[in-house]
């Protein structure tokens, strides 16, 4: 759709020959940008809780920064995950108004203050301490969305009491993010302690034997307890993403 298109549209919405439903039932898909190695989807802040995100691993740095141009033009606020150092490095001096963190592999840009939309506190509970990188991926998210989040870190099934000691905060959240690597069993002893939905991440954490996060994630499919909803493997993002529409206020 060009500039005309949409003028006439708005021209016969301002004549009442299209009704306001009808105008943004067509907007919703539109529109997007040709960027050659990207179709970069500027609409997606008007019909979704944030803007395009953009996921690096496997991308070149010549093509994240194609990217990241098309999106400053329209975007204050814009999120790259799966950020390996050493691209970060080549990026930084080109967008310095972002911040690289490199334990969560993530590189941003908050030019806008979002304000707070959710009904409570979204809290990411940790296994171990490795699951980390994930976390932070969670907590970048959520906090893109306007959502309150807190951490509880290295609270594994090895020393349950660990857990245990932090029943009441466990209780209190709004949703939980349970983010755990080996065979997966954390997720199953949270959801069996509180009535909130758990959103269960596996991660690539483990021995041989834990095939990168298989393992993990059939454990969390095949949890006993009730309110368990599993994501991909180290998937933070998505995660977070769920458990904020989840928290909507």
């Amino acid at each position: 759709m060009n500039r005309d298109e949409l003028k006439n549209i708005l021209a016969e919405l301002q004549r009442g020959e299209r009704r306001v439903d009808d105008v943004a039932e067509l907007l919703e898909h539109l529109p997007f940008r040709d960027l050659g190695i990207a179709h970069l989807d500027t609409h997606r802040g008007l019909r979704s809780v944030m803007g395009e995100v953009v996921f690096a691993l496997g991308k070149e740095v010549a093509d994240i920064k194609v990217i990241l141009h098309g999106l400053l033009e329209s975007e204050e606020n814009i999120l790259v995950t799966r950020l390996e150092a050493h691209k970060a490095e080549l990026l930084q001096s080109e967008f310095p108004e972002f911040e690289y963190h490199a334990a969560g592999q993530y590189f941003v840009k908050m030019g806008r203050e979002i304000p707070v939309q959710g009904r409570g506190t979204v809290l990411i509970v940790t296994a171990g301490t490795s699951d980390l990188r994930v976390a932070y991926e969670a907590e970048i998210t959520l906090r893109m969305m306007g959502q309150r989040c807190e951490k509880l870190v290295d609270v594994g099934v090895a020393g349950i009491h660990r857990l245990l000691a932090y029943r009441e905060k466990l209780m209190a959240a709004e949703v939980l993010i349970v983010i755990a690597g080996m065979e997966g069993a954390l997720p199953s002893v949270v959801a069996g302690l509180v009535d909130r939905p758990v959103i269960a991440v596996p991660t690539s954490v483990g021995y041989g034997a834990a095939f990168g996060g298989v393992a993990a994630l059939l454990g969390m499919l095949n949890s006993c307890a009730g309110g368990v909803g599993v994501v991909n493997i180290d998937n933070g993002f998505g995660a977070a993403y769920l458990a904020g529409l989840i928290n909507r206020g």
